[in-house]
């Protein structure tokens, strides 16, 4: 088990190593900030899909297994979502907390997306066993919130996409996190637990 996630944890960097080659190479392309900062909210999109991933993976192998790397994928998430606001903050908007905010009113899925961030920043900051402890049955209600983040980043990045009609990738990624959600109603499980038991 520690193999697997010493694996998924050098894998997780990959993509921030992968910058970072470029960036030294001049590989960011003509707009540096741009390839940065949409490159760092694809892959916490991806992160975030993979972390949904593990329960339905986990009814259907019936591998317990899956849950153990929820966690620190989850985290991966945050990290690249933090990496793409404050490349935004730092490099778009100078640190001015003044220009950020009137931005982040001023633009529909700006608000998406500091929104997703602020949300993601209690579950991260409450992703060990301590805060599990102390809140108790409140943990599982508060980490119900990843359910409400997979909506608004969809529509943060549906809305900036759609301002370049371009939002097929969206699509894709919308259908992958609906079907991620859907196999948690209990339907849906159950369907996935008789596949497994066919399976057998």
């Amino acid at each position: 088990m520690n193999f697997f996630k010493c694996a998924i944890f050098i894998s997780a960097l990959l993509p921030l190593a992968r910058l970072f080659w470029l960036g030294m190479n001049d590989g960011l392309g003509a707009n540096p900030i741009e390839f940065i900062t949409r490159s760092t909210g694809t892959w916490a999109l991806v992160f975030l899909c993979i972390t949904l991933a593990m329960t339905p993976l986990r009814l259907l192998t019936g591998t317990p297994a899956w849950i153990k790397f929820r966690r620190m994928l989850g985290l991966f998430c945050f990290f690249y979502a933090s990496i793409h606001f404050s490349i935004w903050f730092w490099l778009d908007q100078g640190l001015d907390i003044q220009a950020m905010w009137a931005d982040v009113v001023k633009r529909p899925f700006i608000t998406m997306g500091f929104l997703s961030l602020l949300m993601l920043t209690p579950l991260a900051i409450t992703s060990n066993q301590w805060a599990i402890r102390q809140l108790g049955r409140r943990w599982t209600m508060l980490h119900k919130l990843v359910y409400l983040i997979s909506f608004t980043v969809i529509v943060h990045y549906w809305w900036h996409k759609a301002g370049k009609n371009d939002v097929s990738t969206v699509m894709v990624y919308g259908a992958i996190i609906l079907a991620l959600l859907l196999s948690r109603l209990p339907v849906m499980k159950a369907a996935l637990q008789k596949t497994l038991h066919l399976k057998n």
